[in-house]
């Protein structure tokens, strides 16, 4: 890998992780558009990824610091209740990961009819949020697990994780701000647990990176930084109500797919 597919890969990875135009469908999308099977360097997957979830807590800083504080007091707060809703909102991706796992990787083929129509389904869940009065309560309980539903929906290629959840999320009258802040925290785990099996996957099999320490460098500067920017941009567009342009952006890409399907 050279240093500017690893920068490439890298912009790719910390952009389509927190907007919400779905980073798996765009990949499947690459598979056909290049004709090769893209598979990166498990090495460079784990390091970008980490650079994401890395530029998550840099944006979330405070609030992850006082989630913990609350934490450490041992009681029924808001924070321990906060991150009780994140846990709740993994059990479905969890379930879907373990029960369904060959299934969902079967879905990433380079199939453009199916990748296309969920781009089609990601458009009208974000047009869906304009549609709606914003509300303004706290998420509770059950609409935590909701939002983790669709968390497992959006496995399949072309439905955004970031669009599914924070549509999800308005739709069911919650504010803007609480819903943003929560989407990008409750995928925090999920990533970190998936980055730990690729680590398990790669001390197994330790000989299959090869790539130069400055294009891993590279890679996972431009992840963070991107992603930095991306999720900093998502939060600020959620707050203002305005993502009907990812939605007008996931029908054009989605109708193509199908056309070329």
């Amino acid at each position: 890998m050279t240093w500017f597919e690893a920068l490439i890969l890298g912009l790719v990875q910390g952009l389509t992780e927190f907007l919400p135009v779905s980073s798996s469908g765009h990949l499947e999308i690459g598979k056909v558009l290049l004709d090769v099977e893209v598979k990166e360097s498990l090495t460079f997957t784990v390091l970008v990824h980490f650079a994401t979830v890395l530029s998550t807590i840099t944006v979330f800083y405070k609030e992850i610091k006082k989630l913990f504080v609350g934490l450490s007091q041992f009681k029924w707060n808001e924070e321990t209740k906060y991150v009780s809703k994140i846990l709740v909102s993994m059990i479905p991706v969890l379930f879907v990961g373990v029960m369904f796992r060959d299934e969902v990787e079967s879905l990433f083929s380079g199939n453009l009819l199916l990748v296309g129509s969920a781009l089609l389904l990601t458009a009208l869940l974000l047009i869906s949020t304009q549609l709606v009065k914003p509300g303004k309560k706290k998420i509770p309980f059950l609409d935590a697990l909701l939002m983790g539903i669709a968390q497992a929906i959006a496995t399949v290629p072309g439905i955004s994780r970031s669009g599914a959840t924070i549509a999800t999320g308005l739709l069911l009258k919650n504010g803007r701000s609480d819903v943003a802040k929560f989407s990008f925290l409750m995928v925090l785990i999920p990533i970190i647990g998936a980055a730990l099996l690729d680590i398990l996957s790669m001390s197994s099999s330790p000989s299959e990176s090869g790539i130069a320490t400055g294009s891993l460098i590279i890679g996972f500067l431009a992840a963070y930084l991107s992603g930095y920017l991306a999720c900093t941009w998502m939060i600020n567009l959620v707050k203002k109500g305005k993502l009907y342009w990812f939605a007008i952006y996931c029908a054009l890409v989605g109708i193509v797919s199908i056309i070329f399907a």
